[in-house]
């Protein structure tokens, strides 16, 4: 039995190394390379998958055309559920873009095999397992609600800061930074801590008990990539909102 679990940890399926990064030097920059390996890796999966839905079109939609038009139609319907059926149509791209990446590197980080390519240093991972990825989608997040605002009332978009009453400017401020904070750090911390604990288990349990927890940590991510995705479509249904049209309904 000692045996067999010396040659099973012989395989290199589950390392931990937390902090250690592969770096890319340009100039005086330095940059994370696995993230940037892995955020390819997935760009290149979403590409080819949506070539091949798009490549031949039936009427009567089957194989990888049924399951993408799927996901066109529940993206549709979750922004229309947030931003509102006149104004959601221009944003579908962008939230199904944010759902689509943050659901597939989530997967990524269980399902496809990383561990055993070896790096110089660091390790690959899911690419939502590092901060620099959530921060960067949090921000453009806030840059869009921003831009949805703004494109929609002008100048007149400050007057939400003021709203319901002029106090409020302060507490609306703090908001516009907490929003991107709390996005970043909540799926950047659950799908860290996933993987964290599901390398735990292959070191101490390599056999069988890591397997409902990994299955536990595909919900958990599909999970967090739809609250990620409807938070922005709220925010941005929230920047567009006209407070006086909806006070004069009431």
């Amino acid at each position: 039995m000692l045996n067999a679990l010396n040659v099973i940890n012989a395989f290199p399926l589950a390392e931990l190394e937390v902090g250690k990064q592969f770096y890319w030097q340009l100039g005086n920059l330095k940059l994370h390379g696995q993230v940037f390996l892995t955020s390819w890796f997935v760009i290149a999966l979403l590409v080819i998958v949506s070539v091949l839905a798009t490549q031949k079109i039936q009427r009567v939609p089957s194989g990888v055309q049924n399951l993408m038009e799927y996901a066109l139609e529940f993206i549709r319907d979750l922004a229309k559920n947030q931003i509102g059926e006149k104004e959601y149509r221009p944003w579908v791209p962008f939230v199904g873009t944010l759902f689509l990446f943050i659901f597939v590197s989530n997967w990524s980080g269980a399902l496809v095999p990383w561990k055993l390519v070896h790096l110089p240093s660091g390790e690959l991972a899911a690419p939502t397992s590092d901060i620099n990825t959530t921060v960067a989608l949090a921000l453009l997040t806030s840059l869009a609600y921003f831009y949805a605002g703004f494109s929609k009332k002008g100048l007149g978009y400050f007057g939400n800061y003021v709203q319901p009453v002029p106090f409020m400017l302060p507490f609306k401020i703090i908001e516009d930074f907490t929003k991107p904070l709390s996005l970043s750090f909540r799926l950047f911390g659950n799908i860290l801590a996933d993987e964290l604990v599901v390398g735990v288990l292959v070191l101490l349990v390599p056999l069988f008990v890591p397997l409902p927890v990994m299955a536990l940590g595909l919900f958990t991510s599909a999970i967090q990539a739809l609250i990620f995705a409807t938070l922005a479509a709220a925010y941005i249904g929230e920047a567009m909102e006209d407070h006086g049209e909806e006070h004069g309904e009431h």
